[in-house]
């Protein structure tokens, strides 16, 4: 074990995540904290969304209002230094395995004053892969309280079905229905606040969501997903990211490793477009965004 104790690994395997306060060092923060505020500030020049930055309506030049930066890593260096070499690897590696590929990132700012609900889901129906070691660490750039919407993710729902993801019309909504929730203890979910630099690890079959962010700050959370070696995507979604599928730990394999249970597939991004999980659960088309 490189970072995990033998209980936070036990953690993540009977209940699908788990969580700690001191796994990124201070100076990992801050570096991750400079590159994200300039960000914040470049965003001030970008009135619709796009490849880079997904921005909530109302987002302005006096107001930035960002959901998400998709795939920092694409966009700097320091994010994949982080993704590539920091503790996220150690993580991935105590749970996975030896030999650990990157998936992709994204950096979710659940901006204050009500920035958007993540309705409840699953990840693994947006990127199949042909086994379910796959998984999504995330790091809060900045203290996180109760009333900021922190992620909260049901114990267990890992070891659950998996859910439709489209509506009763066959369009893809990027969440749960409404009348399958039943079927979930929502009144169980752990919702995972700490201290800037707690992180958190859900399996990619955990039921998850975060509520508005009512409160008077933004939420930044930065995300990436590593599977083992031997879990191949069955979609193309990640295929133009410029560090998608690279081995960060150990060796590439010769063979890939199929679950029997099956997985649902998504849309073809490639003919209709990939959206964010927040454009596709609010219901925008590409041309709102």
């Amino acid at each position: 074990m490189k970072i995990l104790t033998e209980a936070q690994r036990s953690s993540y395997l009977d209940r699908g995540y788990c969580a700690g306060h001191d796994w990124i060092s201070g100076e990992w923060l801050d570096r991750l904290n400079q590159v994200t505020n300039a960000f914040v500030e470049e965003s001030r020049e970008v009135e619709r969304s796009g490849a880079k930055f997904d921005l909530e309506p109302g987002h302005t030049r006096a107001n930035p209002r960002l959901r998400r930066l998709n795939s920092p890593i694409d966009f700097h260096e320091t994010y994949w230094e982080f993704a590539s070499s920091g503790p996220f690897v150690d993580i991935a590696e105590d749970l996975l395995g030896a030999n650990v590929k990157f998936h992709h990132s994204k950096l979710n700012f659940k901006w204050s004053g009500g920035g958007e609900a993540v309705k409840w889901h699953q990840d693994i129906q947006f990127w199949p892969h042909t086994n379910y070691d796959v998984l999504t660490i995330g790091v809060y750039l900045s203290d996180v309280t109760e009333d900021m919407a922190p992620m909260g993710i049901i114990p267990k729902s890992h070891a659950q079905d998996l859910f439709d993801l489209y509506d009763h019309d066959g369009q893809w909504t990027g969440h749960i229905r409404d009348e399958d929730l039943r079927r979930l203890d929502i009144d169980s979910a752990e919702y995972l606040s700490g201290p800037a630099g707690t992180v958190t690890v859900h399996n990619c079959r955990a039921v998850h969501g975060s509520p508005p962010n009512q409160s008077a700050a933004p939420r930044p959370l930065l995300l990436c997903a590593y599977s083992a070696a031997d879990a191949i995507p069955i979609t193309n979604l990640t295929a133009g990211g410029k560090h998608a599928e690279t081995i960060v730990r150990g060796e590439k394999t010769k063979w890939a490793r199929f679950d029997p249970r099956p997985v649902p597939m998504p849309p073809d991004w490639s003919k209709q477009g990939y959206k964010s999980i927040f454009q596709h659960q609010q219901g925008e088309s590409l041309d709102e965004a």
